[in-house]
């Protein structure tokens, strides 16, 4: 029974010693990267080729600069860029006249201190009815 007590005692100090390492490692990544400075000044994610994809973001902070690997989607909107968060609106009705619809985003949050537009407003073309009708057309013809 007195080793039962003692497994468990010493099982106990052993998940709370790894869960103070485990917050501690998170206040690093989180906070100062590992000095003293607390106002870090981010840049945007720079993806190492092309357009998208994994590549770094410079910080810096007084006289120190450091760099952080990160990520931009590839479905990422250049305009407003990979770190401004927006909430769009419904699409609106189809413009005969330039033939796209559009809608308005207000901004949800703007990841590491990113210089973002309160209000944006993005086009996309009309759809046609006829592409409806051809995919129908395809999946009839493959029974």
């Amino acid at each position: 029974m007195q080793h039962r007590g003692l497994f468990l005692l010493a099982l106990l100090a052993l998940l709370a010693l790894t869960s103070a390492v485990a917050k501690k490692k998170d206040k690093v990544r989180k906070g100062s990267l590992g000095s003293e400075c607390s106002e870090w000044t981010w840049g945007p994610c720079t993806p190492s080729s092309k357009d998208c994809g994994v590549g770094f973001r410079e910080g810096t902070c007084g006289a120190q600069t450091q760099r952080i690997h990160c990520k931009v989607p590839c479905n990422w909107k250049k305009e407003f860029g990979a770190d401004c968060k927006y909430k769009f609106e419904s699409w609106g009705a189809c413009d005969g006249s330039t033939g796209t619809k559009a809608r308005q985003g207000t901004l949800k949050k703007a990841r590491y201190n990113a210089q973002c537009q309160e209000t944006i407003r993005v086009t996309k073309p009309c759809t046609s009815k006829s592409k409806s009708k051809a995919k129908a057309k395809k999946g009839k013809g493959k029974a």
